[in-house]
């Protein structure tokens, strides 16, 4: 059985802020990702993420919030009440109370500093609208489904766990799919093939 997650990060940002003298805890707050911005190219085609994307997992799902998506290090939990996410007029909002723990404290001293300053987030995709620019195919993301927003040292566009779906893998099963279904208007089936071939040829060398 495939499992569809994946993982991105998408110009997010977070900071850190005291709760308060009455408070262990710590306070992490920021976005998850931003609307309406296009990511790097992933290796043959870039996304962005639609407002609204996230509007029904928010309001329906139980979500975590990780250090670098590290289910050991939960940092959050919107069923708890310790992670709250919404979505505003930039993107995917979140503020978090953080347990009173050693290495908590240490990525609170982290994020403080600025030696950690991103994030990224996990989800399976819902719906998805793809066209092709210039040559260059774009993803847009419509709805999906949130299964953790993380706090991470390095900020990845790739698979970051075995679990985890590559950009790799995306590009090609929106290949297959277009293959199957038949040529997008004004795109001829072979230039496809041809970019799928040297997408595929571009993994290997690169050991993807």
């Amino acid at each position: 059985m495939t499992n569809n997650r994946e993982v991105r990060a998408m110009h997010g940002e977070v900071r850190a802020s005291a709760r308060g003298a009455e408070d262990k805890g710590l306070r992490f707050e920021g976005y998850a990702a931003l609307f309406n911005e296009w990511s790097q190219n992933l290796g043959g085609f870039r996304e962005q993420i639609a407002p609204g994307a996230f509007s029904k997992t928010v309001a329906a799902d139980d979500i975590r919030a990780l250090f670098n998506h590290d289910s050991n290090y939960v940092l959050g939990r919107t069923r708890s009440g310790t992670l709250r996410l919404w979505e505003d007029e930039k993107g995917l909002a979140f503020e978090l109370d953080a347990p009173d723990t050693t290495w908590a404290r240490d990525l609170h001293e982290s994020v403080t500093r600025g030696d950690v300053s991103q994030c990224s987030f996990g989800f399976e995709t819902v719906t998805d609208d793809w066209r092709q620019v210039d040559g260059l195919d774009e993803r847009t993301l419509k709805e999906v489904k949130l299964f953790d927003v993380s706090i991470v040292t390095f900020p990845a566009y790739t698979a970051t766990s075995a679990h985890a779906r590559s950009a790799a893998e995306v590009l090609q099963a929106h290949r297959d799919a277009v293959a199957k279904e038949g040529q997008p208007k004004g795109v001829p089936i072979s230039v496809l093939r041809r970019k799928l071939d040297l997408m595929t040829k571009e993994s290997e060398q690169h050991g993807v």
